[in-house]
């Protein structure tokens, strides 16, 4: 599509400016204009001169290419905003039919699991933001814009900015995660890693966070080196988080505070990983009188 918005210049500018208008985070805006690109791709000309019938037909061939449901349900979403919002023309996408996405239990670590993936992180940032992620249960999006600012020792949160759905929220701050807090601010000071209110995991230029990228490639290799043989990634922390509080009867409600859940449904699904749970509960075959 790319080729075809600064051909059709005035089509390129309205699509950026509705995106702009409605204020769209980078990458939202970066997956609409990959989305609408492939549709072009497809289509082999304008997508403001796609039909019904080709876009029905372009969710069939997506079907057929073996996508997933959630790959399916992004690229519709991104086809509606630009047909929608851009073109005003949503009659277009009345066949394009989004789809049931299976819901998967996640992976859940046990304690020592993770303690053994922190400490097989290596360098004592990628073992810090690992417990950051795990301690308070944020997801890598969070670890990685967190600031030196935003480490509340008074209150004992971390303030989160501008996380999912846009939204500042608190997350808890124990005292070891503290005191590992401290100990990783000591160190990159003292070696000129940490710039003065800078970013509390920077990347290798301090003016830069580190990346989510960075972060998954190195909760991958710890996994590795901890032997651990489920599938990790740096959310599995965040599902851990959630779910050994859940075995600690932490009140669900309180953890869909500290996830920053909008809906308790989001949270509740940690019930079905709490094995902790289900083995202190007495089976009615256990109650049966003897025959």
């Amino acid at each position: 599509m790319n080729s075809t918005l600064e051909t059709i210049s005035p089509l390129r500018q309205r699509f950026l400016d509705e995106m702009r208008m409605r204020k769209l985070s980078p990458k939202t805006q970066s997956g609409y204009i990959r989305t609408v690109s492939r549709f072009y791709g497809w289509l082999g000309r304008s997508p403001d001169t796609a039909t019904v019938e080709d876009l029905r037909r372009y969710q069939l061939h997506l079907v057929d290419q073996g996508i997933s449901p959630i790959s399916l349900n992004v690229t519709i979403t991104g086809l509606k905003f630009f047909f929608d919002s851009t073109l005003d023309r949503p009659e277009l996408m009345r066949h394009m039919h989004p789809v049931h996405t299976p819901r998967k239990i996640p992976v859940v670590l046990s304690p020592e699991e993770v303690a053994r993936l922190i400490c097989a992180a290596g360098s004592l940032r990628n073992q810090t933001a690992l417990a950051v992620a795990y301690g308070a249960g944020l997801r890598v999006s969070e670890v990685v814009a967190l600031k030196v600012s935003d480490i509340d020792s008074q209150r004992m949160a971390l303030r989160i900015e501008q996380g999912k759905g846009s939204k500042d929220r608190y997350a808890m701050l124990s005292p070891v995660l503290l005191e590992n807090l401290r100990t990783w601010w000591r160190t990159a000071r003292a070696n000129g890693w940490m710039l003065n209110g800078g970013w509390l995991f920077p990347g290798q230029d301090p003016a830069d966070p580190i990346t989510a990228r960075q972060l998954g490639r190195a909760i991958h290799e710890a996994a590795k080196v901890a032997q651990i043989d489920k599938r990790v990634s740096m959310h599995t922390l965040r599902h851990s988080f959630a779910t050994h509080l859940l075995e600690q009867k932490v009140d669900i409600r309180v953890i869909q505070v500290l996830l920053g859940h909008k809906k308790l449904d989001s949270t509740a699904l940690y019930t079905q990983v709490a094995t902790k749970l289900l083995r202190e509960v007495v089976s009615p075959l256990d109650g049966l009188p003897p025959v």
